[in-house]
Formats: C-alpha cells, structure tokens, sequence
C-alpha cells in the first residue's frame, strides 16, 4: 500500500491537534519511520525536513489555526 502526502498531513494535523504542539524534529523521525524516507529532505540549511507538498497540504488543512514558531521549530495550534 502507497502512502500518499495526504496521509502523512492528515497525521500532522491530527498530531497536532491533539498535543497542541508538534516539534518539526518529532515529525520527522516519525515520518520517516511510519510513512516513508520519501517524504523527508535535507534543506538548503542542511536539515532534515518535511516534504514540501506535505507541508502545503498541512497548510491548508489547518486553514491558518496552526502558527509555525520558527525559534522554536515547531507547530502550535490556536
């Protein structure tokens, strides 16, 4: 069975909903582990991070209700 992005988005907004916060580091390792290396790179900065059409599709899910906390590196839900 393939995953698909929309898997692995609906996985991060569920995450976060749930803790109210979700550390890129966190999402990461678990992506990689339960869903697939396809969806992680390394950035221009030399970090790991998630897939850009994951990300797109988180976006929109949470509709402007998640805020990125970019000192912190991570998600938190309003």
């Amino acid at each position: 069975m393939t995953v698909t992005a929309q898997e692995v988005a609906e996985w991060m907004l569920q995450e976060l909903k749930s803790a109210g916060i979700l550390y890129q580091s966190n999402a990461v390792d678990y992506i990689r582990t339960h869903f697939g290396e396809q969806f992680i790179y390394v950035n221009d900065n030399g970090n790991q991070s998630i897939d850009k059409e994951v990300k797109k599709l988180f976006k929109k899910m949470h509709g402007g209700r998640a805020a990125w906390e970019r000192d912190g590196f991570f998600w938190g839900w309003s």
